[in-house]
């Protein structure tokens, strides 16, 4: 395994947060509504490491460092992670596992099946991010993870949906989400090795 320092580093930040956040709750840090609490933060991670998990193909092609692409994987898997425990906290502090109230729930909150088409989806990606899959979609492997940037979509218009009345955090979220799009169109795509050869180049002569 290559990085193995690096890939524990990320694996422990990863496990950290929702550690803290629990004990936060059960010192009772976390105000009079910690579960809320806890269902927004897990949220939000889960948010924030999808970004992460799309930032690191842009930066292997910055750096030419192949670390970032060696931890994509297990970025994109804590990201999964975050997402069950933010449903799974809805459904145990939310609505008390009171599954007659789901029902409700989704006629009144529309973002809740929103947040549920993305959840759908990255379930695709967890289940097929090994390399079995891999080999047994071929090319079509590529095609199938392009549902990650539906993912976005889903979890910027979910998020928003709940923020309305702030947009102030979620347009910082949105606007890197969309640089994050933007640096895989081909064009800008095909000028980033060009941009690595300059920079190169130019350390040389210096």
């Amino acid at each position: 395994m290559r990085y193995p320092l690096w890939r524990l580093g990320v694996f422990v930040a990863a496990l950290v947060w929702p550690l803290f956040w629990l004990y936060q709750a059960w010192t009772d840090v976390l105000g009079p509504d910690p579960g809320k609490v806890l269902v927004d933060r897990l949220g939000l991670g889960a948010l924030v490491l999808l970004l992460i998990t799309l930032s690191m193909t842009p930066l292997q092609k910055f750096t030419g460092w192949a670390g970032w692409i060696a931890v994509r994987r297990q970025l994109g898997l804590w990201c999964f992670a975050y997402v069950v425990l933010h449903l799974s906290a809805y459904l145990a502090f939310i609505l008390g596992f009171d599954w007659s109230q789901l029902g409700v729930e989704l006629r009144k909150r529309p973002y809740i099946i929103v947040g549920a088409l993305g959840f759908l989806c990255l379930l695709v990606l967890a289940m097929t991010s090994n390399r079995y899959s891999q080999r047994r979609l071929g090319a079509r492997w590529k095609k199938l993870h392009r549902l990650v940037y539906a993912v976005l979509m889903f979890g910027l218009l979910h998020m928003l949906w709940i923020v309305r009345a702030d947009l102030k955090e979620w347009a910082i979220y949105a606007a890197m989400g969309a640089l994050l799009l933007v640096l895989r169109l081909p064009p800008v795509t095909r000028r980033i090795p060009r941009f690595m050869i300059k920079k190169a180049s130019s350390a040389k002569k210096a």
